[in-house]
């Protein structure tokens, strides 16, 4: 009986045995990713932890004592109200025409701050952009800055100092020939004074966010326009603008959402009883309502009113630059 055997190959020939492969190593999760940047920076993120208390204990919690616009609360009970009343607070400011007043009084006060305040740091930016001589560039700085950093008390104080009957304003117009005028106690100046004070405290440190976004525009931008043969004009209008757009829509939709939450501490110590008419708004009739009236849930209502209002607004500004111009906040 013969058996038949299979040749082996020749030497040299043969299939190397596969090698062996690493396991693939587990995909982090989000979880992971998380906790190995927690390690990682640690002490950055330690940073973030009394901003983010602040708007806890001063932002967020105290929106729980939004629900005394439906309840009616009395001092001394209850933190969150005695009684459930629905809307009724909402329905006695809707047909208050006093907060109607003030309303519109919110409204005129937000509209001439936006148009004036917003577009002055722009200007301001460009021209100091275009100065070349440092010394006077950091001395308009300087002086466009040094506002800012007075407190609201003073720079309240200043204007009314520089606006008395008997102030320095006054004594100019006196010179020529002009009487007195009284800013202070005249309720169709009131508005004139708050813008101007507002762009006179506001305007220098505005500047600073668009200086800074002037510098990340490509010098070779400007070159290339030269070449064209643009001049200074067309070069801001094509170049630099473009550039600092994306500053210039963040800020606008800032602004837009803080629209109905003009200036209280300023209008609290500028106003009087004679300027009611116009410089009265929802902010200091909250005051005198919630604080000093103790009515404090028609306040809350008024507030929370105040509070949709700023967010539709903050929110329809955000979808109209993303579709317009395809900035947004998020």
């Amino acid at each position: 009986m013969s058996t038949s055997t299979t040749p082996a190959p020749p030497p040299g020939t043969q299939d190397p045995p596969p090698p062996d492969r690493p396991p693939r190593p587990a995909r982090p999760t989000a979880r992971t990713g998380l906790r190995r940047a927690l390690r990682r920076d640690w002490q950055l993120y330690s940073l973030a932890v009394l901003p983010l208390l602040f708007f806890l204990v001063f932002r967020y919690l105290p929106m729980i004592g939004n629900v005394i616009a439906f309840r009616r609360f009395e001092p001394g009970g209850s933190i969150l109200g005695e009684q459930w009343v629905g809307l009724r607070y909402v329905e006695m400011f809707l047909s208050d025409p006093t907060f109607w007043q003030v309303f519109r009084n919110t409204l005129w006060l937000g509209a001439l701050t936006l148009v004036f305040c917003f577009p002055v740091p722009i200007v301001l930016a460009l021209l100091l952009n275009e100065v070349r001589r440092t010394a006077l560039k950091r001395f308009v700085q300087s002086v466009s800055y040094l506002p800012h950093f007075l407190s609201i008390v003073i720079v309240a104080g200043i204007t009314m100092q520089m606006l008395a009957t008997d102030g320095p304003v006054n004594h100019v117009l006196g010179w020529f020939g002009h009487d007195p005028v009284r800013f202070i106690q005249e309720p169709e100046w009131f508005r004139t004074v708050y813008v101007g004070s507002e762009i006179w405290q506001t305007a220098g440190w505005g500047t600073i966010l668009y200086l800074a976004a002037l510098t990340t525009i490509d010098d070779d931008l400007y070159e290339a326009a030269r070449i064209d043969g643009a001049n200074r004009w067309q070069q801001i209008w094509h170049v630099t603008l473009p550039g600092i757009r994306p500053t210039m829509i963040t800020l606008l939709i800032l602004n837009i959402g803080t629209f109905m939450a003009v200036g209280f501490e300023k209008i609290l110590l500028l106003y009087n009883p004679l300027t009611y008419p116009t410089a009265d708004v929802v902010s200091t009739y909250l005051y005198r309502t919630g604080v000093e009236s103790n009515s404090f849930s028609y306040a809350a209502a008024i507030g929370l009113f105040e509070a949709v209002i700023g967010l539709v607004l903050i929110t329809s500004a955000n979808q109209l630059s993303r579709r317009t111009v395809g900035t947004s906040l998020w």
